[in-house]
């Protein structure tokens, strides 16, 4: 099964749990500091939230949640063979999971992931884009959760 995943940024993550539990009808899948998801059914949605205060009802990124490796490699290759730059993240933490990935960037700026998660991870991660002072710059892995004392959000 594949589904859609939207990743956004919020100003207090308990509000925006329990307004997103009630728009969707679903309780988290996961909670974390700073970060929660949701597993929507229908519609097929994977619904991260990330705290980012001063950021709240922005886009963080976007993605496509794929059944396998195997898929993730095969996407790699499709857009590669489309002359999509693709930054490669292969068994890397983000978002409390250890994920496999690709990422490219669409028109506009937008962060979009293809990844499949391979398992739960204690840490947020801290991939190439974990540090970054502006979240609506990066993909995953942009939290105020881990920023640095001196960033700025």
């Amino acid at each position: 099964m594949s589904r859609a995943q939207l990743a956004l940024n919020v100003d207090n993550l308990d509000e925006a749990i329990a307004f997103y539990s009630k728009l969707f009808d679903v309780v988290p899948a996961k909670i974390k500091p700073g970060y929660a998801n949701f597993a929507v059914a229908e519609p097929p949605l994977k619904l991260v939230l990330i705290e980012n205060p001063g950021h709240g009802g922005t886009l963080n990124h976007l993605g496509i949640e794929v059944e396998s490796s195997d898929a993730v490699h095969a996407e790699i290759a499709r857009l590669t063979s489309e002359g999509m730059f693709t930054e490669e993240e292969i068994g890397t933490t983000c978002c409390f999971a250890t994920q496999d990935k690709v990422w490219v960037t669409g028109p506009a700026g937008e962060k979009w992931e293809v990844y499949t998660v391979l398992g739960d991870s204690d840490t947020f991660g801290g991939g190439p884009t974990a540090l970054q002072d502006d979240a609506s710059d990066g993909p995953c892995c942009t939290s105020a959760v881990d920023a640095p004392p001196s960033a700025t959000r």
